[in-house]
């Protein structure tokens, strides 16, 4: 046979495994993975750890999830015994925390989490510290730092959905962001994880536009076509890019969830799509949406590394329960874009 020809069919015959290859995969999950919302992700040692909304049957506030191959997890704590008084008197109403945010900077771990009442937007993002993530260390102990910054009736955001990213200069940031006029940021103090005394700007970075047929808001809610929440910054190549959930979550079989993603040169925009259009005018590239088994994917965090794939987690809906579940995802880069996929 031609050598030639020979090359030739060992490409052909690659073809279909390089395709295989470069396709993202939807991990497949075993042991207490259900129950998962607004999943973050961070590894110490040999352990994975994700940290989510919701209650431990102990009554603790965010669940801490366990594994050591990303597959098999299990319940392994929480964070808070009950929320923190200071909570209590500024918000009464209150009865769960949401969206922890984990990242590791100057030497510990670091939560930012929101509290607030559903549909309003008199919320705040505070911050707990931790030394290791590992509860059998005698150094393990969740420190509350208290109050970082918050929102009142009549500001036009809202502080919940924390993230926090460091920019290529290794300066510190806070986006945060749900509804209302949409995705904010705000410059931090790199040592305190607290908000910079010298940029006090409110940059903003993504929001919805109103359709012409929106439907009228509910009494005492925002509008839903403002839905535009859930973001979670991370730097790839040339450019940052901007996670973010559109649509409804938290509704069952009837959360509309979806990931969309837009890219920028500089860490505080502009967010632009795959087709250049702005996010910070209502624009977004979907990343992921339902299907048949999963509804409803969103409240997403990524995770990057260097040698091996990066991971995006969230979670999704049962479709029959409704009741949503960890999911985690490889994500493969191409053409300057993610890609990922949702369990079938």
């Amino acid at each position: 046979m031609n050598q030639a020809i020979k090359v030739l069919l060992v490409a052909l015959l690659s073809l279909p495994l390089l395709c295989t290859a470069q396709q993202p995969q939807a991990l497949t999950l075993t042991g207490d993975y259900e129950g998962t919302h607004d999943p973050s992700i961070m590894k110490e040692g040999k352990t994975w750890y994700v940290f989510a909304t919701g209650k431990t049957p102990d009554g603790g506030q965010f669940q801490i999830r366990c594994s050591e191959n990303l597959t098999d997890w299990k319940l392994c704590g929480h964070v808070f015994d009950q929320i923190p008084d200071w909570i209590h008197k500024d918000s009464p109403g209150t009865v769960d925390l949401w969206a922890p945010d984990i990242s590791y900077e100057n030497g510990e771990y670091r939560i930012y989490y929101a509290y607030s009442l559903f549909g309003k937007n008199t919320s705040g993002i505070a911050l707990a510290t931790n030394k290791t993530l590992d509860r059998f260390s005698p150094d393990y102990k969740w420190v509350d730092h208290g109050l970082v910054l918050r929102s009142v009736e009549s500001d036009d955001f809202n502080a919940i959905d924390p993230n926090f990213v460091l920019d290529a200069q290794g300066h510190a940031w806070l986006a945060f962001g749900s509804f209302w006029s949409g995705i904010k940021m705000r410059c931090l103090d790199e040592k305190t994880g607290l908000l910079s005394k010298e940029d006090t700007h409110l940059y903003s970075l993504a929001s919805r536009s109103k359709p012409a047929d929106a439907a009228p808001a509910k009494p005492g809610l925002p509008p839903d076509w403002e839905a535009v929440e859930a973001p979670f910054i991370v730097r790839h190549g040339d450019y940052y890019y901007l996670f973010v959930s559109w649509d409804l979550c938290c509704r069952g079989t009837k959360s509309t969830y979806r990931t969309m993603v837009g890219r920028a040169k500089k860490i505080t925009g502009p967010y632009l799509d795959k087709q250049s259009k702005s996010m910070a005018e209502g624009a977004g590239s979907e990343l992921l949406s339902g299907n048949t088994r999963w509804l409803g994917p969103g409240g997403e965090s990524v995770w990057m590394q260097p040698d091996d794939h990066d991971l995006l987690v969230f979670h999704a809906y049962d479709a029959k329960a409704g009741k949503p579940a960890l999911q985690i995802s490889t994500i493969v880069w191409r053409d300057g874009w993610p890609r990922a996929a949702l369990q079938q």
